[in-house]
């Protein structure tokens, strides 16, 4: 059972949230509608119970998502892959299967405060998720394996540090991967 408040965007997205996961505590941004008031109840209630911040793949997805953690930088994180979360050219969290949406809060990200630089763009070259043919299909399977969304190069390198991302685990997710094993 997740204890934590769940911040989306939308009503309909907290409506798909419970119905994969029950009864849990959600609010909602109304989209670029976060108004002060709403960021400043998402910081109490961090400090209170913790917050997991689950918003939309897309680009106003990671707006909102940076605007909460540039208040709440303890939020806990969530991410869906556009590939789940599209119906007829349609992005939104709303739009996954439920099993999606149980699938993504099995693996609730943190930030690990400043990411210390693990990772490197080299790192990303040498394992064919920058700068191939299938550089941008590689990054979407591993940011799925591993539970931090889809992103370019850049980004995800970020997360990948952020986010406290093991060399094993990394390693070891480009392995599966490579091998075909996209779950």
């Amino acid at each position: 059972m997740i204890k934590e408040l769940i911040v989306v965007e939308g009503k309909n997205d907290a409506h798909a949230v419970r119905l994969a996961l029950g009864e849990v505590d959600i609010i909602w941004t109304d989209g670029f509608g976060l108004t002060k008031k709403k960021l400043e109840y998402i910081a109490e209630m961090a400090n209170r119970q913790g917050v997991i911040v689950f918003t939309d793949p897309d680009t106003v997805g990671e707006q909102i998502r940076n605007r909460i953690r540039g208040h709440v930088p303890q939020a806990k994180h969530v991410y869906l892959t556009r590939k789940v979360a599209t119906i007829k050219g349609d992005i939104g969290v709303e739009n996954a299967a439920l099993e999606e949406i149980r699938r993504a809060f099995s693996d609730i990200k943190q930030d690990q405060g400043t990411p210390d630089q693990k990772f490197t763009i080299e790192d990303l070259v040498l394992t064919g998720l920058v700068g191939f043919a299938r550089a941008s299909e590689n990054r979407l399977a591993l940011g799925r394996k591993l539970g931090i969304g889809d992103s370019n190069a850049k980004q995800f390198l970020h997360r990948l540090n952020r986010f406290g991302i093991s060399r094993e685990q990394f390693f070891q997710a480009v392995e599966e991967v490579q091998r075909g094993d996209f779950s």
